[in-house]
């Protein structure tokens, strides 16, 4: 497992690229996945200590790539913290029963994330 390795998977090049300039000089890896498939297989394969995971992606959303995440004993355990521009609470309650450890409701406050990806990682 890398050590502060944060795998970020959302379709929106803009919001990686802001994680990116906050998490790195705090000292974490930035790996990116633009759409849910690529984010499992990538999680699978680098093991990272906390995922950031967008709901609504194309080829796979985060509710099914969540399920696959957590399906997976190679990544059952990983902290996931949803990601997400909805304000539909079912949504929410579905990833919390499917294993989301937590949500963040987009824009997002970048000190925040910081925060809640140091409880975490």
């Amino acid at each position: 497992m890398a050590k502060n390795t944060i795998l970020v998977i959302d379709d929106e090049v803009d919001f990686i690229d802001a994680v990116k300039m906050r998490l790195e000089p705090s000292g974490y890896d930035v790996i990116a996945a633009y759409n849910g498939q690529d984010g499992v297989e990538k999680a699978r394969r680098e093991l990272p200590k906390v995922i950031l995971l967008d709901l609504v992606m194309p080829k796979m959303n985060g509710l099914e790539a969540l399920s696959q995440l957590k399906a997976d004993l190679r990544t059952s355990f990983i902290p996931v913290i949803m990601i997400t521009a909805q304000s539909d609470t079912d949504y929410l309650l579905d990833a919390g029963k499917l294993g989301a450890t937590e949500y963040i409701i987009k824009p997002i406050n970048m000190e925040n994330l910081l925060d809640l990806i140091k409880k975490y990682a």
